[in-house]
């Protein structure tokens, strides 16, 4: 007995390398090989680049690792990665012999009618051992099991990294919204001063009986608007407050930059790379290839169902009618039960699950796919976006320079009486709208930088890449 166990053990150990599952081969990425329009040199990705090194305001610092720290959202993925790591170790169980040890005691009482004696009779057994089974994975089914939980937890933590990615640069978009409220609602104030002394101007002018009364009703309407603007940023400032609030996840205060918008490095050299480098950078993508791989793993455990299972199972141990003489010699009993099934018909379920196992690995592929597509149309929209609004803000900053003449040479001529006072209205609300426009081009080119860091992968640190990579392989 012991040399057929030795002998089916080493059958066992030697067909445990063959597995069913389909060779799993990179599939071609479907983008093009540059990026449209992008100015920076082929090289080393941005997204290389660590958070903290990206983004150099330390009020910003301090808002994303507080985000880190506290975000529901992030918790919520560690949480999945965390139930993935437990998945794993649950799948990889079975491929090692189960060991359980037992004891029994018996105690049995039987009528005389049921008695080899004739007369009621009252029995003892008690009994201790140890018994093993082992499943012999000879097909590869538990291994490829074990393979696809393996990758659906490196997908789940890939997830995870990019709920990091996201986070980062929700809270940098939110933290310059709150730039741009800011200044525009300094400029908002500013104006608002301008018009009321111009209001205090035009009544006197009517009460002394220079003037009209239109200009006076111009100067009020002008006055309204920039207070109905002034409600409006504010409402806004407080609801973009309260989003970046839930993104840190603890109340906060928010900080207002010390550098202004029109300060910024708009010169900024930001390296895309090429576009492979998505494949390695991109934790969406990366959890998706892991899903693709467990695809390929779950067609390897349908196919190995279709052959029989070969499960050994042992025990051995101690057995007496008398407690006192349960471990005294001559009382070892013991077991070997070798178990071979195969299945014979099971009304197409095999064909069903390998079925639905090659329907869900093209359904992986196709993800797969769409997001290497979704991440280049994220990095060529971005690209055109920085490219655009930088040019807007040049376009605009000429024209607000013109607007600001014209205002200027609107209130000369009226006050020497050679132009209404509708001119000066136009030329005044022309100039507060393309002030309130320039701040905002301001920010979004700047926000524009912050999607192409993300769109390329950027936002995790130099440490968690190296894991990354380690994981990959």
């Amino acid at each position: 007995m012991a040399r057929a166990f030795r002998s089916l053990s080493l059958c066992a150990v030697l067909l445990s390398g063959c597995t069913m599952a389909p060779a799993y081969v990179r599939p071609d990425a479907p983008i093009s090989a540059s990026y449209p329009g992008a100015p920076e040199p082929a090289g080393d990705s941005i997204a290389r680049v660590g958070w903290r090194s990206f983004f150099a305001d330390p009020q910003l610092q301090a808002l994303i690792q507080a985000a880190l720290d506290n975000n529901r959202d992030l918790r919520v993925a560690a949480g999945r990665v965390e139930a993935g790591q437990a998945s794993y170790k649950i799948q990889g169980a079975p491929l090692l012999p189960s060991l359980s040890a037992l004891g029994l005691g018996l105690r049995t009482g039987l009528p005389s009618d049921l008695s080899l004696t004739g007369s009621p009779t009252t029995a003892n057994f008690f009994a201790g051992g140890l018994s093993a089974s082992w499943e012999l994975d000879v097909w590869g089914r538990l291994r490829s099991q074990r393979q696809s939980a393996r990758e659906s937890y490196l997908a789940s933590e890939e997830a995870r990294r990019a709920v990091v990615v996201g986070l980062i640069r929700q809270v940098a978009d939110r933290y310059l919204l709150e730039q741009e409220y800011a200044e525009r609602i300094a400029l908002a104030d500013q104006t608002i001063v301008n018009r009321q002394e111009a209001l205090r101007i035009a009544r006197r002018r009517y009460e002394v009986g220079s003037s009209s009364k239109l200009p006076m009703t111009q100067a009020q309407t002008l006055l309204g608007q920039a207070q109905a603007a002034l409600q409006a940023l504010e409402q806004a400032r407080a609801q973009n407050q309260d989003a970046l609030v839930l993104l840190v996840g603890r109340p906060t205060e928010i900080p207002r930059s010390p550098t202004r918008l029109a300060d910024a490095d708009f010169a900024r050299s930001l390296p895309t790379g090429l576009p492979s480098a998505l494949l390695v950078n991109r934790p969406d993508i990366m959890a998706a290839e892991h899903q693709l791989r467990a695809a390929h793993a779950d067609i390897g455990a349908a196919r190995a169902a279709y052959f029989p299972d070969i499960s050994l199972m042992a025990a051995g141990g101690t057995a007496s009618g008398q407690l006192d003489r349960l471990f005294r010699a001559g009382s070892g009993v013991w077991s070997f039960a070798p178990l071979v099934t195969a299945p014979i018909f099971e009304g197409g379920k095999l064909a069903g699950n390998l079925a639905s196992a090659k329907a869900e690995r093209d359904i992986a592929l196709a993800t797969y796919e769409q997001s290497i597509q979704s991440a280049f149309r994220d990095v060529a929209d971005a690209l055109a976006a920085r490219r655009w609004l930088g040019e807007q803000v040049q376009t605009t900053q000429q024209t607000l320079d013109a607007l600001g003449e014209r205002a200027r040479l609107a209130d000369l001529s009226y006050a020497n009486g050679r132009a209404t006072y509708l001119e000066v209205l136009e030329a005044q609300r022309d100039l507060f709208t393309a002030q309130q426009t320039l701040v905002q081009l301001r920010r979004a080119y700047l926000a524009s930088e912050v999607d192409l860091y993300a769109a390329l992968g950027g936002g995790l640190s130099d440490g968690s890449r190296q894991n990354q990579a380690g994981m990959a392989r």
